[in-house]
């Protein structure tokens, strides 16, 4: 029995779970899926010696799945509680929908955008945020809402209200903040833990703060990068999920460093931003486990 329309091709679903490491945990999710027809496609776990955890993703889909998907999620929900699970299961079509937030640097978000057109971003944007109004005709030229919110020091509270009410409405999942250059308050931070990423042009977690290209300069490294991680209220502190790196020598200038350093920061933002909405990120403490 499948929630497919008969002569479709298979339904695809995502799953993604972590729990404490114990005896048993792959024979339960493995006799559950024998037990209701879901054939697997595509899986890769890992077991944590140092947390004591299990981290799982796979992909199966419903072409010979012998009950309908909801009563597969009912299921899941009464083993994930018995083993202590915390999961994530969705239809593979049903892609995360993702608001960007970019102040003036673009190279970025034109990343984001390019990739998103041609189909090689597993999600949904379904806008962009900025406290400045240059990028507008960019955004508008892919067809998205552009929300300028504008923000000074004495109204950042109320701006950041405005930010997670669009965030909301659009019933949004993620949140990227493709160089946009305010610093969250804590609270936004706990509001959106583990659905916030950021961009950070260096390699952390060296250089972190402001004018890294200038601290790395200074340093004379022999290689620049980016990092991209999840959003916490230590600054730059946040659980990597991506880092980039470019080699350069003594000749390379501060603005030099700034303008190659454009691409690293495009590349290592678009690869964590499609790594999460594939659900391949799991955090693991302080840490994060690709799948």
């Amino acid at each position: 029995m499948t929630d497919s329309t008969p002569g479709a091709a298979p339904r695809a679903y995502i799953l993604s779970f972590q729990c404490p490491d114990r005896l048993g945990v792959v024979a339960r999710y493995s006799q559950l899926f024998l037990e209701a027809g879901a054939f697997i496609t595509e899986i890769s776990n890992f077991s944590d010696p140092v947390s004591n955890t299990f981290h799982l993703r796979c992909v199966f889909d419903d072409r010979v799945m012998t009950v309908p998907y909801t009563e597969f999620c009912r299921r899941f929900a009464l083993l994930a509680d018995d083993m202590g699970m915390q999961y994530r299961l969705r239809p593979a079509d049903d892609l995360p929908r993702v608001l960007l937030a970019v102040s003036r640097y673009d190279h970025c978000l034109v990343a984001l955008l390019t990739k998103w057109r041609a189909g090689a971003l597993p999600a949904t944007l379904v806008g962009v945020v900025s406290n400045h109004e240059d990028c507008r005709e960019l955004v508008e030229w892919y067809g998205l809402p552009y929300h300028y919110l504008p923000v000074t020091p004495e109204h950042k509270a109320e701006q950041e209200a405005q930010l997670l009410q669009v965030f909301r409405e659009e019933e949004a999942d993620l949140l990227v903040l493709a160089r946009y250059m305010q610093i969250l308050s804590d609270a936004l931070c706990a509001e959106l833990a583990g659905r916030a990423i950021n961009i950070h042009h260096s390699f952390l977690p060296g250089f972190k703060g402001a004018r890294p290209y200038h601290q790395a300069y200074d340093r004379g490294v022999k290689v620049i990068g980016a990092t991209a991680h999840y959003v916490t209220r230590d600054l730059d502190e946040g659980p990597i999920i991506a880092q980039e790196v470019k080699a350069i020598d003594h000749q390379v200038s501060v603005e030099q460093m700034i303008h190659l350093g454009h691409d690293t920061e495009a590349t290592a933002l678009s690869h964590a931003v499609r790594l999460h909405c594939e659900e391949r990120v799991q955090l693991n403490g302080q840490r994060t486990v690709i799948l």
